[in-house]
């Protein structure tokens, strides 16, 4: 195929747009790749379609090479499916909810577990008829609060969404092992780097969850690794547990006045100068934090997290927990009383507590342990506070934040902290959706027995996004081969009638030979735009047709590389296909 720059419907750009975040935004706009449309949602142009159309290939190829079957559903869907599993209330304020003229609810999908299930309930009953994979590739809608960073965090997307049937779990665990493998074959061929790490499985249930991410500093999930090969979204984290201390010999609990202790170290200052051979840190005082639950039917319940003082609540930690719950800030001492500002201490937490406010503490809150806490009354704390024996609570949560060095809860060495993008996420969902929409099939003996699923999604307008990221210098884009808009461009420069016919001649031979070229044919345009057009742009190979000409040599540029070689007019179109082919 051959795309001529003088008629092709594309405008590059000098400067960044005003809403542009990030590099593949930026990039991509100035390229002409894609148009913002909305909040959210973009416009594809060309050479942006043709992009997103190789990485859709690829995911298709590797889908349909592990034995996958490919389906299409539409993306407006009846309330009642989801209305089964819970999720239509579940998802809040996140799906795009809306009526038809008579009144009847749907929605706009944020995923298709619900549709798949009931389509295989429709056409199979046997055990005979799995395992089965199918999947689509579908436009998938979630109203974003805030929109940003490009094709990242959109209102519309596009993703790969599969999903397996299996009679029993042995071949679920097989199916989700092929989802697996493939994944990983699809991200080799993107370019892609990847992290395969530990995940929860929030909204969407089930037993096991990875994620697939690509380490990039703009990332907005934080994954952990090890030197022993431990990985994890921070939010799937689990805490090393001390063990439990027996109360003989403890020492009985005591209120102090600390006065002008508004925050962790002055509190910790005050308690070392009133016993100055304790040796307290902020560790050592427990620190209890209120927030306000948002129930997906709009109830608002007060929660109190106790964790050690030398750590933060983290607000995705505690997201992940509570799902499908939303957090927000809690403001209404007022109502209730019983929490000082400033000074709230477990005596009066726990749903059986005078506050009457659920309690859930930081695993490393274990019976034995002695803490510095809020006394409940203005400029005062309890010391020696035994958790177990002078104070309880209604659960553990994993809510404080992880740090570089905290132990690897498999014992594999110290964490370590690194930014990243979810590409994939696959999950073992177990029963959970074939339970609520009651997809049977018979077994071997005859008898009906509950089909097991995985959910296996990926990414695919996110995908250009992350390549786009990650494969860019200082001039522009540097697209991998296997995804490029075009094999070669070809760049005629000057005013020379010659160069125009020989660089159309190039192009013609290789276009024969089964590429495609982006020609630069623009008559009038100077050979420095043309330049810049083309570090832009970012196919991974360009081939300049100028002075050279007069020689008989035109030059080739390995756009990843920036490797120039001169090379005859004669050799030209056989070097171009060798670097091509490999």
């Amino acid at each position: 195929m051959l795309l001529r720059m003088s008629t092709l419907f594309l405008r590059t750009l000098r400067d960044d747009p005003a809403d542009a975040e990030v590099p593949s935004h930026r990039l991509l706009a100035r390229g002409g790749y894609i148009r913002r449309a909305a909040p959210g949602g973009f416009t594809w142009l060309p050479l942006g379609w043709r992009v997103f159309r190789n990485v859709e290939r690829v995911v298709r190829e590797e889908m349909d090479a592990m034995g996958a079957q490919e389906v299409h559903f539409p993306a407006l869907l009846p309330r009642e499916p989801y209305e089964a599993t819970g999720r239509w209330t579940e998802y809040g304020p996140n799906i795009f909810r809306l009526q038809d003229r008579r009144g009847n609810d749907f929605l706009l999908a944020p995923t298709h577990e619900e549709m798949f299930t009931l389509l295989v309930k429709d056409l199979y009953g046997s055990y005979k008829d799995l395992p089965l994979s199918i999947y689509q590739i579908q436009t998938k809608y979630r109203d974003e609060a805030r929109p940003r960073a490009g094709l990242f965090r959109g209102r519309e997307f596009t993703m790969k969404d599969s999903y397996s049937f299996d009679v029993d779990d042995a071949g679920q665990e097989r199916s989700y092992q092929a989802h697996r493998d493939a994944y990983e074959r699809i991200f080799a061929r993107l370019g892609l780097e990847y992290v395969i790490v530990a995940a929860t499985s929030g909204a969407m249930g089930g037993s096991r969850s990875e994620e697939f991410l690509t380490p990039l500093a703009i990332g907005e999930d934080t994954f952990v690794r090890s030197p022993g090969g431990y990985a994890a979204n921070v939010e799937a984290v689990t805490t090393v547990v001390p063990e439990s201390i027996p109360f003989e010999g403890l020492a009985e609990a005591h209120v102090e006045d600390t006065p002008d202790t508004p925050t962790i170290d002055t509190l910790v200052t005050v308690a070392n100068e009133r016993f100055p051979d304790a040796g307290y840190t902020a560790a050592s005082t427990l620190k209890n934090v209120v927030v306000t639950l948002v129930h997906p039917d709009g109830r608002r319940e007060p929660l109190v997290i106790g964790l050690p003082g030398d750590r933060e609540v983290d607000a995705k930690r505690l997201e992940a927990q509570v799902s499908p719950a939303e957090i927000e800030p809690f403001t209404d001492f007022a109502a209730h009383p019983d929490l000082v500002k400033g000074y709230i201490g477990p005596q009066v937490l726990g749903t059986q507590g005078k506050a009457g406010i659920r309690y859930l503490v930081d695993p490393r809150v274990v019976p034995g342990s002695r803490w510095i806490t809020g006394a409940n009354e203005p400029g005062r704390h309890v010391f020696d506070l035994v958790a177990g024996r002078d104070f309880t609570w209604d659960g553990v949560v994993e809510a404080a934040e992880v740090r570089a060095g905290d132990p690897a809860p498999d014992g594999s060495g110290p964490l370590e902290l690194a930014r990243g993008v979810e590409m994939a996420h696959v999950f073992a969902l177990g029963r959970k959706y074939a339970e609520a929409l009651d997809l049977k099939v018979l077994d071997e003996n005859g008898k009906l027995v509950t089909v097991t699923m995985g959910s296996y999604g990926v990414g695919v307008s996110r995908a250009v996004a992350a390549i786009a990221e990650s494969h860019h210098d200082e001039l522009g884009l540097v697209w991998p081969r296997e995804i490029a808009p075009a094999d070669v461009h070809v760049v005629a420069t000057g005013k020379d009638a010659a160069v125009f016919e020989a660089a159309r001649s190039l192009a013609d031979e290789l276009v024969a030979a089964g590429l495609t070229v982006l020609y630069d044919d623009r008559p009038k345009v100077s050979p420095g735009v043309k330049f810049k057009d083309a570090e832009l742009l970012g196919m991974p190979t360009i081939v300049t047709v100028g002075r050279g000409l007069a020689e008989g040599t035109i030059e080739l540029r390995d756009r990843a590389t920036g490797e120039r070689e001169e090379v005859p007019v004669a050799d030209g179109a056989a070097r171009v296909l060798a670097a091509v082919r490999g």
